[in-house]
């Protein structure tokens, strides 16, 4: 439809979508940089959506059951801002508009989770946010199974653009939902046919329509300038038994005569004379950032007219037992079960008694088995490697479209998708998701786990054949830069436990912090139990101690994670047997070793001795050990990978890299 005509035939809705229109044009062009042309283009659509579906509350922004809105197209940030602002959500003030990318403002280029009110996913990396929206959706599934659609009965509403649907975790996240049958998902599609470089058919023919039928979703279409048409595919939308991609047709940098339809409205301002030319062109003659005061009341309007069911809501939750309602707000909040301490320490007793000699990832299916019954609000998965990773307990279930109560989720051969939906299942509230695959293989999720660290979100990542001990299947399934990639990360706590003990103990830190997530790297050999003596203290949570002393005087200080604290400890029985005083310090976390006060982290590693690190992975990282804290670079050395690995039985590998309790003896006695 026509400026004109959409002027003429719907003079409310066309005022209503002109404010977004004119913020998001003024907000660019105050920034001197932004993306005009998306809010521009589905200003229309985000209008009838908050004006006629939605259901929300701008005063009650938390509400559990609200909709969920998702921008993943997170470049047009100027939408979801004008829209929070208009609506009357209390932090998006009309300074915070003015000061739109600037430093110390909540409108960031792209939209930040935590930053506003009313956000509900970082976005901006293109698919992201249509991924988060499948773990959004299955969050609300899978609670409304276990709370029932009285308290749990809400949709998931995402805006994607064309950028969104080429990038590859799409086809994963939309292969993912149509398989569980997301019936609560609808994708508005942003189909201007633009990208940065110029026309979508210079790089992209697919067969959009024809691409989500196949992987089981509805696919509608509508007008994406026509009120009535986009109410009309909203509510169609509504019916559907399955996940929904609403193909909604529109002009990027709509009515902006000289960029309208072009990939210059993209990405940078319209110009002052552009934005005056389109403005008289909308019949829009206010200054920059002034809402008529009658469009802003009609736009408070809609951001109140939740409040009915909102307040209906709250009637039938306060209906629940008291039992009933502290769990389900428990949930919402994070807050792990009280049990949860107790259970873990009951748990390390009976191993440090019985003493298995299994792998970690054994070790992790272990704790789980304790975890996962007192904490109903995990769910687990794998990506297709279910057997390998040990991630599933028998309690759990399989969580697909005839089980809702299911607590397991087979994700397939989709890493990235994988970690998006997660990110999405934590962000809806109610969920503690973990899911496994190779440790090699968070190359394939990274994307994924860069957002929960940047979203301070405790997803856990069970990375399992965490080193060349996987073996025979050779170097492309070998990680040895992973754990560095992995500690680089920011606000990523990286575990490599060295037998059951500490692998219960880093379950128990990631699933009761709320605001990091962890990558448990685990073996895929068996391992010794090497804490022997059973302490209620949770030794992990120190990041690094004292595993043995030497005996007599301390003349070397072996440091160790994982699989090569074993190593560490028969390089102590062959130097101490040698009169060289040794003692081995695993490092299960260095993230929490160097949030450790100076004072114990100076007790653990002081001056004097000579330091060997031992890690079946490359150096990156270990100097910080080796000649920080009180280290010096004469004094030190490590045993590790220098390159990739080898195909071959892991034993043999280790001799061939130089993995051995020999090798470390040899590098402390030449130190010495």
């Amino acid at each position: 439809m026509d400026i004109t005509t959409l002027r003429e035939t719907h003079p409310d809705h066309w005022m209503k979508a002109a404010a977004i229109r004119t913020l998001a044009m003024d907000a660019v062009q105050a920034a001197k940089s932004g993306h005009p042309g998306m809010p521009m283009g589905m200003a229309d659509v985000a209008t009838v959506l908050f004006q006629n579906h939605l259901k929300f509350d701008a005063n009650h922004p938390d509400w559990a059951d609200r909709d969920r809105f998702i921008l993943s197209a997170g470049h047009g940030s100027m939408l979801i801002y004008a829209l929070l602002y208009l609506t009357g959500y209390k932090d998006m003030t009309l300074d915070q508009i003015k000061n739109f990318r600037q430093l110390g403002a909540i409108t960031a280029g792209h939209p930040e989770y935590g930053h506003v009110t009313g956000v509900e996913t970082t976005t901006g990396p293109l698919g992201q946010g249509l991924s988060n929206a499948v773990g959004f959706a299955m969050a609300e599934e899978a609670l409304r199974g276990q709370h029932g659609a009285k308290i749990v009965d809400h949709y998931t509403y995402a805006i994607a653009g064309d950028g969104c649907l080429m990038e590859g975790i799409s086809h994963e996240a939309i292969g993912l939902a149509g398989m569980q049958k997301l019936s609560k998902l609808i994708v508005l599609w942003d189909n201007n046919s633009i990208s940065i470089d110029g026309a979508v058919s210079l790089s992209d023919i697919t067969d959009q329509h024809g691409r989500f039928a196949a992987a089981g979703w509805h696919v509608l279409a509508c007008d994406g300038h026509d009120p009535a048409d986009i109410d009309r595919a909203l509510t169609e939308a509504k019916k559907s038994d399955r996940p929904v991609l609403i193909d909604c047709k529109t002009i990027i940098g709509f009515g902006s005569p000289a960029k309208q339809g072009t990939s210059g409205a993209h990405g940078s301002p319209l110009g002052d004379t552009e934005i005056a030319t389109t403005k008289d062109i909308y019949g829009w003659p206010h200054a920059p950032f002034e809402v008529p005061s009658d469009v802003l009341d009609a736009w408070r309007a809609i951001g109140a007219r939740g409040a009915e069911a909102r307040t209906a809501w709250e009637t039938r939750f306060s209906a629940l037992s008291g039992a009933k309602q502290a769990e389900f707000t428990r949930r919402l909040t994070g807050e792990a079960p009280k049990k949860l301490a107790a259970t873990i320490r009951a748990f390390k007793k009976q191993v440090t008694e019985s003493a298995p000699k299994v792998a970690t990832r054994k070790s992790s299916e272990m704790a789980l088995e304790v975890i996962n019954p007192i904490m109903p609000e995990t769910i687990g998965g794998s990506a297709d490697l279910t057997g390998s990773n040990n991630t599933k307990t028998a309690d759990l279930g399989i969580f697909n479209p005839e089980n809702r109560k299911g607590r397991y989720v087979h994700y397939g051969i989709r890493e990235h998708g994988m970690g998006a939906a997660m990110n999405g299942l934590w962000l809806h509230g109610g969920i503690r998701p973990y899911g496994g695959t190779f440790m090699c293989f968070t190359d394939y999720a990274r994307g994924a786990m860069r957002l929960s660290a940047l979203m301070q979100l405790p997803v856990v990542y069970v990375m399992t054949h965490d080193s060349i001990g996987l073996g025979e299947d050779g170097p492309t399934h070998q990680p040895v830069e992973h754990l560095a990639i992995s500690r680089a990360t920011p606000n990523t706590w990286v575990f490599r436990p060295a037998d059951t003990v500490e692998t219960a103990e880093a379950w128990e830190l990631a699933l009761t912090t709320n605001s990091t997530p962890s990558v448990l790297a685990l073996s895929r050999q068996n391992l010794p139990l090497v804490r022997l003596e059973h302490t209620n203290k949770n030794l992990t949570a120190q990041g690094a101690y004292v595993l043995r002393e030497a005996t007599g005087k301390r003349q070397a200080i072996l440091m160790a994670t994982g699989s090569e604290v074993e190593i560490a400890l028969a390089a102590r029985d062959l130097l101490e047997a040698s009169g060289i005083g040794t003692r081995v310090v695993s490092m299960p976390c260095w993230e929490l070793f160097e949030a450790q006060p100076e004072t114990y982290r100076r007790r653990v590693l002081p001056a004097g001795p000579v330091r060997v690190a031992v890690e079946a992975g490359v150096r990156f990282g270990w100097d910080q050990w080796l000649f920080g804290e009180r280290g010096r670079r004469d004094k030190g050395d490590f045993v590790g990978m220098p390159h990739f690995g080898a195909s071959g039985p892991a034993p043999e590998l280790y001799e061939k890299f130089g993995i051995t309790a020999q090798a470390v003896a040899d590098k402390v006695r030449a130190l010495l």
